[in-house]
């Protein structure tokens, strides 16, 4: 009942978190807080049942996800709100929870060999991401003439075209950079996108409006990591590890 108790109280603070980073593109730190302070009574609870092997092994635990996340954040693969997030979930929860709902054990898969709970929610966000392309795909070809598709197939799985109109409200970046020339406005697809400022909306309406540019341009949302990292620790709590699973599936084949 305990573990099930500690999944519900994560959960609240993780929805806000991704509402607010959908919202603004960050989180406060202030939820990170709360969300340990409210946890606080469920990790003395596992000390006082548990004793110090308990404690050692949450130490240890953080220590490893702390260090991993760090890196992975100096090398800029996700943001602050994102690190603290999996460390706040690996002292609250370090190993996988065992639950039971309904006379079914839960996770489903079982506990993988590798038992950091915030380890596998990570590793199950990176996969869940999959999700987004799939989906792009799918949203392009219903909506787009299969004739500009077929121009840019790549481009379908990474972004969407979207009025010029309607530049500015989202947190979007354009997938090409572009240039005057004397046809017109020339496209071209650049990695790191073309960010969306108000000069540069300015500058694509003008065009449109002066005929020198459709009125749509390709461009890529800007996915807030909290939105897998929430599905990732769900999806750990009622499945398991997306990678232990799927690595025993091939050894298996």
């Amino acid at each position: 009942m305990m573990e099930l108790l500690k999944v519900l109280a994560c959960m609240p603070f993780l929805l806000y978190a991704c509402y607010s980073d959908i919202k603004s593109r960050r989180v406060v730190n202030e939820v990170w807080v709360a969300m340990f302070g409210v946890c606080y009574v469920f990790i003395l609870y596992d000390f006082m049942t548990l004793g110090m092997p308990y404690l050692i092994r949450n130490l240890l635990t953080f220590a490893f996800v702390y260090l991993f996340v760090y890196i992975l954040f100096q090398f800029g693969a996700f943001g602050g709100a994102d690190a603290k997030a999996l460390m706040v979930i690996s002292l609250i929860v370090p190993t996988f929870p065992a639950i039971m709902v309904f006379n079914t054990s839960l996770p489903l898969q079982g506990t993988p060999i590798f038992d950091i709970f915030a380890f596998s929610v990570f590793g199950n966000s990176i996969i869940l991401t999959i999700v987004v392309p799939i989906g792009l795909f799918i949203y392009n070809l219903l909506h787009n003439p299969l004739k500009e598709s077929l121009r840019r197939p790549f481009y379908m799985f990474i972004g969407y075209r979207t009025p010029v109109s309607g530049l500015g409200k989202d947190h979007i970046r354009m997938i090409e950079s572009y240039e005057e020339t004397k046809e017109g406005v020339k496209f071209s697809f650049t990695r790191a996108g073309t960010e969306l400022t108000s000069n540069v909306v300015a500058q694509l309406k003008s065009h449109v409006k002066a005929g020198r540019m459709d009125d749509s341009v390709w461009v890529t949302p800007g996915l807030p990591f909290m939105i897998p990292i929430t599905a990732g620790f769900i999806t750990a709590v009622v499945f398991g590890d997306l990678i232990f699973y799927l690595t025993m599936q091939f050894m298996m084949m």
